[in-house]
């Protein structure tokens, strides 16, 4: 919704970018099996800064660094890059199920949503805002199911899994202030400040001799897939599926393209099923069904009279040009 000289109208999403959300959806989803693969062999930590690391070196010395304040380049990293995948890493090394942490790192869409709403001053309409309690209620559910099951003890992994969501919206919203003049270059850079702290937390919480040992044996049939699941990560998901997502966040509203992103647990849970034999829990299926069912009732567009309400409540013109659009994404 903008407003132009007191006329309001409805900015829509082309069905072509929508369908480039969906496949960064499928990108992301699969992410989570291959993640899982890339567990197997590396541990957590050490895990995070390889990712961002192959990203990191070629950035430097072959892509110009974006028109950008180095805050918003350094709070995109700590957020999108460390933070999430720090806890999510974390969650599944300990114990969280891969489709199930595809599901509840989604979180990271009402979290940019509201976050969005109470710091960047974005309008959020009722149909959104009845989405994103949708969505919260399912993964409420999920957390409180999981609370019940082995005393309590897979409790901590989704939280866990929780944290790393609220890191990615703080990524997203760093990334949305910084309205960078190039958001593939800017998502390129952001992968300059994680390695470093990553780096420090493996080997002091990790240890260097877990790490040799990981670098060792990468030619079993465990170290090829635990490859091929980084190379997946960083090329894929990372690169192609980040770059995309970061393109339509610069050109969108978040509360429209953000909750495109909690489509990924249907690919997510449905690959884990078919590459791992992981099984979800029936009560997870159905409280995940309202999970998204809230997403598709967030990212409807408003009908005539909420945006008409809009332009009564005097919506800030300056959410108006898409350079002002800007945050994103992944996985």
């Amino acid at each position: 919704m903008v407003l132009h000289g007191g006329t309001a109208h409805t900015r829509r999403v082309p069905l072509r970018h929508r369908l480039l959300a969906a496949l960064v959806a499928v990108t992301w989803g699969l992410n989570f099996p291959a993640i899982h693969l890339s567990l197997e062999q590396f541990p957590p930590f050490f895990l995070v800064a390889l990712r961002w690391t192959l990203i990191a070196v070629p950035t430097v010395l072959l892509v110009p660094r974006p028109r950008v304040a180095w805050r918003w380049v350094v709070g995109y990293g700590l957020g999108f890059g460390v933070l999430q995948f720090v806890f999510l890493y974390l969650a599944m090394d300990t114990g969280m199920p891969t489709g199930l942490a595809s599901l509840v790192l989604q979180s990271s869409a009402p979290f940019t949503v509201l976050l969005a709403a109470a710091l960047l001053r974005e309008r959020l309409t009722p149909r959104q805002g009845l989405g994103v309690a949708v969505a919260v209620a399912g993964l409420g559910g999920i957390a409180v199911h999981r609370a019940g099951l082995d005393g309590g003890a897979t409790l901590l992994p989704v939280v866990l899994t929780l944290c790393g969501g609220l890191g990615w919206a703080f990524g997203n919203l760093c990334n949305r202030r910084a309205q960078p003049d190039s958001p593939f270059r800017l998502m390129l850079w952001m992968s300059v400040v994680p390695p470093l702290p990553m780096l420090v937390l493996a080997f002091a919480l990790e240890g260097p001799d877990r790490i040799r040992t990981s670098l060792t044996g990468l030619t079993t049939p465990t170290g090829l897939a635990a490859v091929g699941g980084l190379l997946f990560t960083v090329l894929v998901a990372t690169l192609v599926g980040s770059g995309v997502w970061t393109w339509l966040m610069a050109r969108h509203p978040s509360s429209v393209v953000a909750p495109f992103s909690m489509l990924v647990p249907v690919v997510g849970i449905g690959s884990s099923w078919l590459v791992l034999g992981e099984p979800t829990e029936p009560a997870e299926l159905l409280l995940g069904v309202l999970v998204v069912g809230g997403v598709l009732l967030g990212s409807t567009p408003p009908r005539r009279r909420e945006v008409d309400a809009g332009a009564g409540a005097g919506v800030d013109a300056r959410l108006d040009p898409p350079t002002a659009e800007v945050s994103p994404p992944a996985r």
